[in-house]
């Protein structure tokens, strides 16, 4: 029996090479190793002792020979349970403890003619079973030219590569929130309230497929509607399956419409899984949630609550499938956050379509209905702004003063909201009451309105022409204006030819008296020719963000022109709507008003002509205020969670 004992107490293994271990391991003859003759034997033996770091030597048939006492103690071994044993059979493991093959054992190569190898990315078992990471070095063991094996040094690397783990951890951490914050900066500029929020809708759930799900659904309550309508969802595996299952959800049950009331007006994401919705068909949300699962898959999703602290909008879903795992705290976390968002884009859009709405019946109802005066005929038309924030003060106006001429209005009060309109309706009526009230020329009445508006009125500055249209029935007619800022009046003959009638100009309305300028509004006068037709209108016509108004009055100069050669065959009304068609204005809000003069003659005393056809019964006011006018033109004042027409 062999009995092997500690290299360290300078005892031999009689098969292994017949030297002293301690002179093998420690350098022994000292004249070779350059070692002064003086130093003591013992003293190398002290220093591997207090190394503070794991020392074992190896035979040429990798057995353990040699064990310095911090081996021991980062072993938990004893140096008797170690000598003699194969170094890898003994310890060489894998993280998890499983034996590495013997073929892939990097500490052995030494053995092999490599001069040294080093390392971190092995593991030693310890006795308990338990695994410790190391970080090693080999070297050959070579003595007389031999090599008689090896030395191996190696340190406990636990804390070292936690402390990496841990950094790792962290910048993976910081990635993923730097990706999830990069979303949620997306998300924001997509969350912007547009003509239709349903498209807005469908923005949102192309980014969160497949980032944060492989599909995703929005379902919202279309105005006061209590019926859920399904207005976007978004399939990365199945996307040809995705889109037919939008629309209403109809015919739903009390126990769903109840289960979604409680989940909608709720504060906390709720969880699905595709096995309960389909082992359970009387799942609350079975109704509204299996059919998604059945034609995009998946295996679990999360329900978010849109609403803000007054209101409900509705739902949106995400869904993981394959093999993602179900939303992380996290993640729910975010996409509650999103939700949240989500609901106050609704809310704003909500409001902002209701001051559209208030803002459009309001400016509607200020329009006049036209009267119809002898053989002149005129037609209004007015185009709501593309945008609630550009519902704004354009007018138009046609009246009869006291002295039976007729008063020709068009005006626009600065600004582009709720206040705008109402500063309008003050501006309006204040001029209705000064050319009614006072007999008096375009100029007077000006100079009087500035100043009403100047020290009774909080509107601002106004652009606007008023016009009388003076003459006896049958003419010659004739034309007496001023104009306050406001783009020219255009002026189409029979034949086409067109022009800008460019006199009367004076400052805007608010402008004179408030900064005591002193300025006036030259009265201007000019003859209407027969057939002939006026437009007013407001720069709403003529210019846009694309287009600067000097293009704008070309373009309506052109095409007045090519119209008026046709307008025996049409009325006003019908010039008008062509007109608009042609221009197509964009963004502002646009007031016209059209007067067409008689023919020479038409309407004088002992005309035997028939009177040309009476004007549109309706006008661009309310409904309920048709009168002698023009046709009514509807504006679409939409919900904000109503449908887009097919993409």
């Amino acid at each position: 029996m062999r009995v092997v004992t500690s290299r360290w107490a300078d005892h031999r293994d009689g098969e292994e090479p017949g030297h002293d271990a301690a002179d093998e391991a420690l350098g022994a003859p000292h004249e070779a190793l350059g070692v002064p003759e003086s130093v003591e034997p013992d003293f190398s033996r002290a220093v591997l002792r207090a190394l503070g770091a794991g020392v074992l030597t190896l035979g040429p048939t990798a057995r353990i020979t040699s064990v310095n006492p911090w081996a021991e103690q980062l072993l938990g071994r004893s140096e008797q349970e170690m000598l003699g044993h194969d170094a890898h059979d003994l310890l060489h493991r894998h993280a998890d403890g499983s034996p590495v093959p013997r073929e892939r054992c990097a500490l052995r190569r030494p053995l092999h003619g490599v001069p040294a190898e080093e390392g971190s990315d092995e593991y030693f078992q310890r006795a308990d079973g338990t695994t410790v990471p190391i970080i090693w070095a080999t070297t050959p063991l070579v003595r007389g030219g031999r090599q008689e094996g090896l030395v191996l040094v190696f340190h406990d690397f636990s804390l070292h590569r936690s402390a990496a783990e841990e950094t790792a951890a962290r910048a993976t951490a910081l990635e993923t929130l730097t990706a999830q914050l990069h979303l949620v900066a997306e998300i924001s500029t997509v969350l912007v309230p547009t003509e239709r929020t349903s498209t807005t809708l469908r923005r949102l759930v192309r980014l969160l497929v497949p980032e944060l799900g492989q599909w995703a659904a929005v379902d919202v309550y279309p105005g006061q509607s209590d019926l859920l309508e399904r207005v976007a969802v978004r399939s990365s595996t199945q996307p040809d399956r995705a889109r037919p299952l939008r629309g209403p959800m109809t015919s739903l049950p009390d126990q769903a419409r109840a289960a979604l009331t409680l989940l909608v007006n709720g504060d906390r994401p709720v969880p699905l899984k595709a096995d309960d919705l389909f082992r359970d068909p009387e799942h609350p949300l079975a109704a509204t949630h299996r059919v998604l699962f059945e034609r995009l898959g998946g295996h679990a999703a999360v329900a978010i609550p849109l609403r803000t602290r007054q209101r409900s909008y509705g739902i949106l879903t995400v869904a993981r499938a394959g093999e993602r795992p179900a939303h992380t705290e996290a993640e729910v976390a975010l996409l509650a956050d999103i939700g949240r968002r989500v609901g106050l884009v609704l809310d704003n859009a909500r409001l902002y379509h209701e001051q559209q709405n208030v803002a459009e019946t309001m400016q509607r109802q200020l329009l006049t209905p036209l009267p119809q005066v002898d053989h002149l005929r005129m037609a209004a038309r007015y185009w709501p702004a593309e945008s609630a924030m550009e519902v704004g003060g354009d007018w138009y106006d046609a009246f009869l003063l006291g002295d039976g001429v007729m008063a020709l209005v068009i005006g626009d009060v600065v600004g582009h909201d709720l206040q705008a309109a109402a500063h309008m309706a003050e501006v309006r009526n204040m001029l209705r009451a000064l050319a009614w009230d006072h007999q008096e020329p375009p100029s007077v009445i000006m100079r009087r309105l500035d100043e009403a508006v100047t020290n009774t009125s909080d509107a601002p500055m106004a652009t606007l022409v008023f016009a009388r249209v003076e003459g006896a029935e049958g003419g010659p007619w004739r034309l007496h204006w001023v104009n306050a800022g406001h783009p020219p009046p255009l002026l189409v003959t029979r034949d086409g030819a067109t022009r800008f009638l460019e006199g009367g100009h004076g400052p805007l309305i608010g402008m004179s008296a408030t900064l005591r300028l002193g300025l006036d509004w030259p009265d201007t006068r000019e003859e209407l020719p027969p057939e002939s037709i006026l437009l007013l209108y407001t720069d709403g016509l003529v210019e846009s963000r694309d287009r600067p108004i000097d293009v704008g009055m070309d373009q309506l100069r052109h095409h007045a022109g090519v119209l008026a050669r046709r307008v025996d065959r049409w009325s006003v009304d019908d010039f008008c709507d062509e007109l608009l068609a042609r221009i197509a204005p964009r963004g502002d809000d646009v007031a016209l008003l059209a007067l067409r003069l008689p023919a020479a003659g038409v309407g004088a005393p002992g005309d035997t002509e028939p009177p040309p056809p009476p004007q549109s019964g309706q006008s661009e006011a309310t409904p309920d205020r048709a009168a002698p006018g023009s046709l009514r033109q509807e504006a679409e004042v939409r919900d904000p969670t109503r449908v887009d027409p097919p993409e």
